[in-house]
């Protein structure tokens, strides 16, 4: 893989660029023209764009465009325009991109919901036009691959996808998925999740489930990207640009994406739960003004960051959908604060997790909503379970649960949704935390060290 630029430094300012199985896009302007990895580096000078194919050329002055392929023969291009505002490349008074990013999220949730339901309430996804229904109703297995946070959007979907569909579903890490042989065949059904749409490990992921024969569906935030351009059919996230390395919007509109693509499953092969399906569907209208009931408590959670500051280790549990919360929220920590933190299925501590508790660990327990009572009460006893051995408790749970506050140091309530949506509120306060906490240690929250907002390598 890779991208090679050349400029004429001494004579026409000329610039010629080459690209394979790594990302470049060029910017149109007007007397000017961009070439980059990624259209957030010209935003704020133009937002059409030209996507360039594998294997291609471009020579770009000011004036001119010229794409050929690696043979040296012309090459037909796309151009397209970019919706973002431009705004999005400005803190906007807040002091850090991921902040800011954070506070955005009812409106990147409301913007990836918009216009994906008719006035009957049934899902319309234009963008599922290259798989045909009569294909989705052959699927026999899906397989979602993804990397980092959006993995985790990926354990939260197959929790819903199989609930209403039915059809067996796997979650693979993209960058084992190619190495250990994965059956996949024509009625497998390979979902991609990836903000950038250039996940080099996804890109190659999606490549060998074609050869298979699969369809892929690719979930993506990034018009034109790599990854959309090589799937049959997309679900685009309108998330917005997201400049923070560490991904939280983008984290949130990839489980409404998901959410869509498990009701849509539903839809066209035949629901299971057609009152359920109901209730979710109006329940996901809602999550906007939910995850504006979160952010409206953050000055309660920056206290507790600043509390918290000199803990170094912490620990996250959950069960079903809260596992992967669980997961995510101690990433987050490890990305921008550098503190040790674990996620675990709370039902795997007596198997060796629990040794490492001790007085006062911090220890955040994300607790399902009353209606799941032998889920809910097996993590009220793992509560008890860290409580005994000296934790210092962090219990998110619903506003009208009752029955936490004997065990919990700290409550953090959630408003209610259904189950599976759960994680669209309960991922908030640890996005909070998590930027509070790097910012009392003196981090770099936009840019922790090490990593990359779009990981282009293998």
């Amino acid at each position: 893989a890779f991208t090679l630029v050349a400029v004429d430094i001494a004579g026409s300012g000329e610039v010629v660029a080459a690209r394979r199985n790594s990302p470049l896009v060029v910017g149109v302007g007007e007397g000017e023209n961009f070439v980059a990895s990624d259209v957030l580096a010209f935003i704020e000078h133009t937002r059409d764009v030209v996507e360039l194919g594998q294997d291609q050329i471009v020579r770009i002055t000011a004036d001119e465009i010229e794409v050929i392929g690696f043979d040296g023969q012309p090459a037909e291009t796309t151009r397209y325009h970019v919706d973002w505002d431009t705004s999005a490349a400005e803190k906007s008074g807040f002091d850090w991109f991921m902040r800011k990013e954070i506070f955005e999220q009812p409106r990147a949730v409301a913007d990836t919901l918009l216009g994906r339901f008719n006035t009957k309430g049934e899902l319309v996804l234009d963008e599922m036009r290259g798989i045909s229904p009569e294909d989705l109703r052959r699927i026999n297995k899906i397989v979602i691959v993804a990397c980092g946070t959006a993995y985790y959007a990926g354990m939260v979907a197959k929790y819903a996808i199989e609930h209403w569909t039915r059809v067996a579903c796997e979650v693979e890490v993209a960058s084992e998925f190619r190495y250990r042989d994965p059956i996949i065949d024509p009625q497998t059904l390979v979902v991609t999740i990836s903000q950038s749409g250039e996940t080099a490990d996804t890109l190659m992921a999606i490549r060998h489930a074609r050869v298979q024969g699969a369809k892929v569906i690719a979930i993506c935030n990034t018009n034109g990207a790599t990854i959309p351009r090589e799937s049959d059919a997309v679900i685009y996230t309108h998330a917005g640009p997201e400049i923070g390395v560490a991904s939280t919007k983008g984290f949130l509109t990839q489980l409404v994406a998901c959410y869509l693509l498990g009701l849509y499953l539903a839809q066209v092969r035949g629901m299971k739960y057609a009152d359920e399906i109901r209730i979710i569907t109006d329940e996901l209208e809602r999550t906007p003004a939910m995850v504006q009931q979160m952010l409206d408590g953050a000055e309660r959670i920056y206290a507790l960051a600043h509390s918290l500051a000199e803990a170094g280790d912490f620990i996250f549990l959950g069960r079903h959908v809260g596992y992967p919360v669980a997961l995510e929220g101690a990433l987050k920590l490890k990305e921008i604060a550098y503190q040790h933190a674990e996620g675990f299925a709370a039902g795997e501590l007596k198997h060796g997790a629990i040794a490492i508790i001790e007085p006062d660990m911090p220890v955040f327990v994300v607790v399902p909503p009353e209606g799941r009572d032998q889920l809910r009460d097996k993590v009220l006893s793992n509560i008890k379970e860290v409580k005994a051995r000296g934790a210092y408790t962090i219990v998110l749970a619903e506003e009208r649960d009752k029955q936490i506050s004997e065990d919990a140091d700290v409550i953090i309530r959630l408003p209610h949704l259904s189950t599976l949506l759960q994680p669209l509120v309960a991922t908030v306060p640890l996005q909070l935390f998590a930027c509070e906490l790097a910012t009392v240690l003196g981090h770099d929250v936009d840019q922790p060290r090490n990593l990359a907002k779009s990981v282009t390598v293998e």
